[in-house]
């Protein structure tokens, strides 16, 4: 099978279930929480394993502490190719659901004392950035604990946030912005039919 034949497959997402499950496990005690706010960044804002570790803590707050509504990435895929449009385009949405979670992490920060601007967002127990490497040994570890059957990649999380808003708006350009793809048929493999949508689909169909 040809290369353009692979990439042309429906990508591989998480089902409701487990995306609950991920988050429910990874939600229950305050020393997890780092964790829980990686996964709900993946989640609902499609960011990549790279471009999470790659965050200051300037990048998400603003001078007076609070969580900005929207982050213009510094770090990003292809930067090497960017102009001042594609740079433009590199700017991240919040759900509300994750920024209250950032939020709350910002302050538990607050608390410990940590540099206010000038450090990494998300730190190792060591007090360095977090690693590429160490954030998928924590999703495999997470998947354990919350009970998942199936093994997933990090960057499988992505594939579910794009998929999850092509799902919420059936609108295919919103999609493109979400996953901030450069040409529109990257994103329209995301245009397919889960299985979970196709089970629903013919549950009540005559038999």
């Amino acid at each position: 099978m040809s290369y353009a034949d692979r990439t042309r497959r429906p990508p591989r997402t998480l089902t409701d279930d487990e995306q609950r499950r991920l988050l429910k496990a990874s939600g229950q005690h305050a020393e997890d929480f780092r964790d829980h706010l990686i996964f709900s960044l993946a989640l609902g804002t499609g960011l990549r394993e790279g471009e999470i570790v790659a965050l200051d803590v300037a990048d998400v707050a603003r001078p007076d502490g609070k969580p900005k509504r929207s982050i213009q990435l510094r770090y990003y895929a292809k930067k090497g190719n960017q102009d001042n449009a594609h740079a433009r385009s590199q700017v991240v949405h919040l759900p509300d659901g994750t920024y209250y979670k950032l939020d709350k992490f910002l302050r538990h920060r607050r608390q410990l004392d940590l540099p206010a601007t000038t450090s990494p967002l998300f730190l190792s127990r060591e007090g360095r950035r977090l690693s590429t490497r160490r954030v998928r040994e924590i999703f495999v570890e997470w998947q354990g604990r919350a009970g998942f059957t199936d093994h997933y990649t990090f960057h499988e999380l992505r594939h579910t946030a794009i998929t999850n808003v092509y799902r919420a708006t059936r609108d295919i350009r919103i999609a493109q912005r979400v996953a901030r793809h450069a040409r529109i048929d990257t994103t329209t493999r995301y245009e397919h039919a889960s299985d979970q949508e196709v089970a629903a689909a013919v549950r009540g169909l005559a038999s």
